[in-house]
């Protein structure tokens, strides 16, 4: 008898090792953790290996400096979907992605337009834009 497999399409990239950062200020009531994340009261996030994530979303492309800061605001705003991360976050999720599209080099009127973006389109948090889960055969 053949089994199905389950299975999300819609990523690009997948983390080759685990990431851990200190966040400025996102400070969750309860520790949050997911198969692929952990987030800590303190604001330490880690994403562990082999998370996938999309990259820059929007009509834009990726680059060295924009690819840790859409790993993480990809993993954050998973959390928002998941409804694990309270909505109140929101803004701090954006500036996150912000600050640190700057420290890896991104010219900062470009990192600000791109967090003017994401933060003006909040679709990207409900839950209905979390990928489907598919199946096959």
């Amino acid at each position: 008898m053949q089994q199905q497999i389950r299975y999300k399409s819609g990523y690009k990239y997948q983390l080759a090792e685990r990431y851990s950062r200190q966040l400025k200020s996102i400070r969750p009531d309860k520790e949050i953790e997911t198969p692929w994340i952990l987030l800590s009261r303190s604001g330490l996030i880690t994403i562990k290996l082999s998370y996938a994530w999309d990259g820059a979303s929007g009509p834009t492309i990726d680059t060295k400096s924009s690819m840790r800061g859409a790993l993480v605001h990809d993993a954050l705003a998973q959390l928002l979907r998941l409804g694990l991360l309270d909505i109140k976050w929101y803004h701090a999720v954006n500036q996150e992605f912000h600050d640190i599209c700057v420290e890896d080099g991104m010219f900062r009127w470009r990192a600000f337009l791109w967090m003017k973006a994401v933060d003006n389109l909040k679709f990207w948090t409900r839950p209905s834009s979390e990928p489907e889960t598919l199946v096959a055969p």
